[in-house]
């Protein structure tokens, strides 16, 4: 988002301000971390200094299209440390001391009439997503997490945790659930370094855990290379459908016995649009995801009737540190072509607020649904 490619980060970050809490205060331009993208390219004085951010990175604004309604501080966590709080509080200075009639070269550029796409429908400013914690639906229960480190699952395993559930966060990068826990000081998290793709990493999940798990939230997974068939390299495909699938399949199968014995659990995989259609993703992930279907419509089936309830979200666009690239011609071609139809991305929060309601009591009734939350992608 903020250098030439997504998946490379700059040389080096910008320098630092000297007074990095006006991130949170705003001065006489009115502008800061709280600020809306989209009011900040708006701004007379923070959008020229925005978009000459972007240009030394080697960017422009058609980068911030699906996040402009998000507040500018919400790029922070999204951009992997290519972006901090750091760089809003300078960008917050320049702007601040930004004289337009002294920069004629980066003052706003003129905008076309007709908004981007072509389609001439109006943009809607909707108001961004607010959750709202559900006090107490957790509380007594033990909810496994995995991909807790980072975008929905640390956000799922967040929101379990504020609503008094006791999260067994897993990952395979220990720095972001150290952030998590940090984050929830007075939350019942247990944090574990583990790799679901080996089975010492399952057993110390579980072992982790104890007798009693009521909950396991399966997110951990990883995108491809966006290659069609003929171009999937072995490795791609071996380890896709590793994290994707297999792992997946090798917890569940881990905990679905203390379920058994309480006759009771709630099971939630995140599948993905690419598990609904095939023109999401390429053919490793897209086969994973329907596999991750599939698993969870045959173990809805088995276990419904022993009170195990199995069900999956599949996520459209979510802002998160999922990296993909394109590395086929075709692939980008043909993708591309489908994402004209892809609604805003969202933050993980949303996707939490899905998965959430799913593992709780309020979910009773619902067993072998795969519930797309994105936006209205999948009705396209």
């Amino acid at each position: 988002m903020f250098g030439k490619k997504q998946d490379k980060k700059q040389d080096k970050d910008p320098a630092p301000a000297t007074e990095p809490g006006v991130t949170s205060a705003p001065g006489s331009t009115g502008l800061s971390g709280d600020t809306k993208i989209k009011d900040w390219l708006d701004h007379p004085r923070g959008g020229p200094v925005l978009r000459a951010m972007l240009a030394e990175a080697g960017s422009d604004e058609s980068q911030l299209k699906p996040v402009r309604g998000f507040a500018m501080k919400r790029l922070i966590p999204m951009s992997k440390g290519q972006f901090t709080e750091e760089t809003i509080a300078q960008l917050v200075v320049k702007a601040e001391g930004y004289d337009p009639s002294a920069e004629p070269a980066v003052t706003e550029p003129a905008r076309a009439s007709a908004p981007e796409g072509g389609d001439g429908v109006e943009e809607i400013d909707l108001p961004e997503f607010v959750e709202v914690v559900t006090p107490g639906r957790f509380a007594g229960k033990t909810v496994i997490v995995t991909g807790a480190g980072s975008g929905i699952g640390r956000a799922t395993a967040s929101r379990i945790a504020r609503e008094g559930g006791r999260v067994i966060a897993a990952d395979v990068k220990e720095p972001g659930l150290d952030e998590l826990i940090a984050e929830n000081p007075d939350a019942e998290i247990v944090k574990v370094f583990a790799d679901i793709t080996q089975q010492a990493g399952v057993d110390a999940i579980v072992d982790t855990a104890g007798d009693r798990i009521d909950g396991l939230a399966n997110v951990a997974g990883i995108m491809d290379n966006m290659t069609p068939l003929h171009e999937v390299s072995d490795e791609v495909w071996d380890r896709v459908m590793a994290v994707n699938a297999t792992g997946l399949f090798k917890l569940s199968r881990a905990v679905i016995p203390a379920m058994l014995e309480a006759h009771a659990g709630a099971i939630v995989n995140v599948t993905s649009e690419a598990g609904l259609r095939g023109s999401a993703a390429g053919l490793a992930y897209t086969a994973s995801k329907h596999a991750v279907v599939g698993i969870t419509k045959s173990s809805a089936f088995m276990y419904g009737p022993q009170g195990i309830r199995v069900n999956a979200v599949a996520p459209g666009p979510v802002i998160t540190g999922i990296e993909a690239g394109f590395d086929s011609a075709l692939g980008r071609a043909r993708i591309h072509t489908a994402m004209a139809a892809m609604p805003t991305p969202v933050g993980p929060e949303s996707l939490a607020a899905s998965i959430a309601f799913l593992l709780s009591d309020d979910a009773h009734n619902i067993n072998g649904a795969i519930l797309p939350s994105d936006g209205g992608w999948s009705a396209v």
